[in-house]
C-alpha cells in the first residue's frame, strides 16, 4: 500500500497530465471559435451584398459559435477544478512535511475562557486546528471548530465510523473540497437563512396567472400587428399598461432584487455540492441519514437549488435595459419572476437551513477524515464504558501529533478514574508537552479521531484545563486573581459532571509558603471530587499528598548534567524529581 505522500504525488502527476490535455482542448476551441466568428462575418457580408443563401452560412456559424462557447465554458470549469485539486494535493504534501503555517489558523476561535482550547493551542498559529483544517466553506470551518471545542463525549464510536468511511473516499473528498473552494460567498449563509426565514410575501399570488394571460394577449397583439390587422398604437397602449402595472409593484420588486442579487451565486454553486453528496454511495447509517435530509418530496435538494438559481438568473436579467423594458411592458417579467421567487421561499424556507447544514457537516467531517488518511500509523482508541472500566486512559507510546515523529519521544500512560498524578520535573524536561499530548489525545478521541499512539483504551470524559492564565489590564485584574477565577470555574464545573483536569503550576501568583499550603488544599478538594487529572508542579511538597491518599500518585520528568551539558530523555518516570536545573541554566547562560 502506498504512503499518503506517494498517493498525493501520483495524483499530482495524473492531474498535471489531465490539465495539459485540457489546455490543448481550450486552445483548439479558441481557434475554432475565432474561425466560427469569421465565418459569421464573411457569410453575413456576402448575404447582404451578393446572395441571401450566404445567410445559411451565418446561421451555421452562429450555431457552431454558441456550441463552442458552451464547450469552452465547460472546459474552463474542468480546468478550475483540476487547478483546485492540484493545490489540494500540494498542500497535503507540505503539511506532511510539517509546512502548514500558510493555512488558516482559526485565530477567530481563540477563547481564553474556554474549558481547554486556549491552554492546549487548539486554535491560532501552529495550532492543531491549523494542522487539520481543510474546510472550504465558512460554515464548515465554524462547524469543525465547534466540534473540536464542544467537549461532546457522546456517540464516539459512531463518529469513528464516519471518519473511517470518509477517509477511504479520498477522491470524492478532494472533488468536494475543489468544488467548495470555487464558491464565492457574497452573503454569509446565516444571513441568507435568516432572510428566507423572515421573508413575507409582498405580491398577491393571482398576479402569476395574470402575468401569463397578459403575456398571451401581448403575443396575439404582436401577431395582429405583424399581419397589419391592428395599428402599432394599440400595441403601444398595451405596452404602457404593462409598464404601469410593473411600476405599481416596483418598490417591492426592487427590494427583493437587492436581497437576491448576492444570494444568487451561492445557490448556483451550492447545488453542485448537494449533488455531489446525493450521488455518492455511503454505507454508514449517519451519512445515509444526511443524504436523506437533502431530499424533499421525492425531489433532490440539488435540483431544487439549481431551479431556484435559474429563477434568480432570469430575475437578474432585469438589469438589461432592453429585456427590462420590453419584458416588463409586454410580459410582466419582473412580476412573474418575483412571484416565482416568493413561492419558492414560502415552500422551502423551513428546509433550506438543513440543506446548508448538511454541506457544512460534510465539509467539517472531510477535514477529520483527511487526518485519518494522512496518519495511518495513528490508532482509534477502544472506547470503554465507565460502568465496566476503571481506567480513563491507557495508552502505549502516546505522543504529541504535531511533533516530528522522527524526533518525538513517546510515553506510556495509564490513569484510573478519580486518580490524580502529581508530575514534577526540571525546566524544559517535557512536562508541558506531555500535558498537551494528553489533552489532545482526549480531544481527538472525543471527536472520533485516531490518536498518536500504538494502542489505547479510553473511557470518554470531558476535559478542563488551567495551564495558561494571564492577567487582564483591561479588566483591572491581577494575575493571581485571574488564576483564582479559573480555579473557581473548575470547582464549579466538577460539581455536576466528571472531568479530566489538567493543571500546570497552580497558584503561581503568590509566595512560596502560601502557594504550598493553598495548592495542597486545592488538590485535596479535587481528590475528593469525581474528577480525574494531572497536576504539573515544581513544588515537590505536593508529592507528600501521595502518602495520605491512595488515589494520588507521583511522577516526574528528569534532567541530567553530563559533561557540563543538560540532557533530557523526556520520559515520564515513577517518583519525585530530584534534579532541578534553574541554577545550572542561570550559570550556563552567564546570567549569574
Amino acid at each position: 500500500m502506498s504512503t499518503p505522500i506517494q498517493f498525493y504525488k501520483k495524483t499530482i502527476n495524473s492531474l498535471t497530465n489531465e490539465l495539459q490535455q485540457l489546455k490543448k482542448q481550450l486552445r483548439i476551441t479558441n481557434i475554432l471559435r475565432l474561425l466560427a466568428f469569421l465565418l459569421i462575418c464573411f457569410s453575413s457580408y456576402n448575404g447582404f451584398t451578393k446572395n441571401n443563401l450566404f445567410f445559411i452560412g451565418s446561421f451555421l456559424g452562429v450555431v457552431i459559435f454558441i456550441s463552442l462557447v458552451s464547450k469552452n465554458q465547460r472546459l474552463r470549469t474542468q480546468k478550475n477544478l483540476i487547478d483546485a485539486k492540484l493545490k489540494i494535493n500540494k498542500i497535503e504534501i507540505d503539511v506532511l512535511n510539517d509546512e502548514f503555517s500558510n493555512l488558516e489558523n482559526g485565530e477567530e476561535f481563540i477563547n481564553p475562557a474556554h474549558h481547554f482550547s486556549h491552554d492546549i493551542d487548539l486554535f491560532g498559529k501552529g495550532s492543531f486546528f491549523q494542522y487539520i483544517n481543510r474546510t472550504s466553506t465558512d460554515a464548515g470551518k465554524k462547524r469543525l471548530a465547534n466540534s473540536l471545542s464542544s467537549n461532546d463525549i457522546n456517540t464516539i464510536q459512531e463518529k469513528q465510523k464516519i471518519v473511517q468511511e470518509l477517509a477511504l473516499k479520498i477522491t470524492w473528498r478532494q472533488h468536494f473540497n475543489a468544488l467548495a473552494s470555487l464558491i464565492t460567498i457574497k452573503t454569509p449563509i446565516p444571513k441568507i437563512v435568516n432572510w428566507l426565514d423572515l421573508y413575507q410575501q409582498k405580491l398577491p399570488s393571482f398576479l402569476r396567472l395574470f402575468s401569463y394571460i397578459f403575456s398571451g394577449i401581448s403575443l396575439v397583439l404582436i401577431g395582429l400587428l405583424y399581419f397589419e390587422i391592428i395599428p402599432f398604437s394599440i400595441l403601444l397602449i398595451w405596452f404602457l399598461i404593462g409598464v404601469s402595472i410593473t411600476a405599481f409593484y416596483i418598490k417591492n420588486i426592487q427590494e427583493l432584487a437587492g436581497q437576491t442579487s448576492n444570494a444568487k451565486e451561492t445557490f448556483n454553486q451550492y447545488y453542485q455540492l448537494l449533488a455531489h453528496i446525493e450521488n455518492e454511495d455511503f454505507s454508514n447509517e449517519t451519512l445515509q441519514k444526511k443524504q436523506q435530509q437533502i431530499q424533499q418530496e421525492n425531489q433532490k435538494a440539488s435540483k431544487i437549488f439549481k431551479d431556484f438559481s435559474k429563477i434568480l438568473d432570469a430575475f437578474d436579467q432585469r438589469n438589461n435595459v432592453i429585456i427590462g423594458i420590453l419584458g416588463n411592458g409586454l410580459f410582466l417579467m419582473d412580476i412573474r419572476n418575483t412571484i416565482k421567487i416568493e413561492q419558492w421561499i414560502i415552500r422551502y424556507k423551513n428546509t433550506v437551513e438543513q440543506w446548508f447544514n448538511t454541506v457544512s457537516f460534510f465539509d467539517a467531517q472531510n477535514s477529520l477524515a483527511n487526518l485519518v488518511f494522512n496518519k495511518p500509523a495513528y490508532i482509534f482508541p477502544n472506547i470503554m464504558s465507565e460502568n465496566t472500566e476503571k481506567q480513563v486512559l491507557n495508552a502505549v507510546n502516546l505522543g504529541h501529533p504535531l511533533l516530528d515523529p522522527t524526533k518525538r519521544i513517546d510515553n506510556d500512560f495509564v490513569i484510573d478514574t478519580q486518580d490524580f498524578f502529581i508530575v514534577t520535573g526540571a525546566n524544559m524536561a517535557g512536562k508541558s508537552t506531555f500535558l498537551r499530548s494528553i489533552s489532545l489525545a482526549i480531544v481527538m478521541s472525543n471527536v472520533g479521531l485516531p490518536i498518536c499512539a500504538e494502542k489505547a483504551r479510553y473511557t470518554p470524559i470531558k476535559l478542563i484545563t488551567s495551564m495558561r492564565t494571564s492577567d487582564s489590564l483591561n479588566d483591572d485584574e491581577s494575575y493571581f486573581y485571574a488564576e483564582l477565577k479559573r480555579l473557581k470555574f473548575i470547582v464549579n464545573e466538577i460539581k455536576t459532571e466528571k472531568y479530566f483536569i489538567i493543571l500546570d503550576e497552580i497558584l503561581k501568583g503568590t509566595n512560596s509558603q502560601d502557594k504550598a499550603s493553598g495548592s495542597k488544599k486545592f488538590v485535596e478538594k479535587l481528590n475528593n471530587s469525581t474528577a480525574t487529572g494531572i497536576i504539573a508542579t515544581h513544588d515537590v511538597s505536593l508529592c507528600d499528598l501521595s502518602e495520605q491518599y491512595n488515589s494520588i500518585h507521583n511522577y516526574y520528568f528528569d534532567a541530567e548534567i553530563i559533561d557540563d551539558e543538560l540532557h533530557f530523555d523526556y520520559k515520564m518516570k515513577n517518583g519525585i524529581c530530584k534534579n532541578m536545573n534553574a541554577s545550572f541554566l542561570l550559570k550556563k547562560m552567564e546570567i549569574i
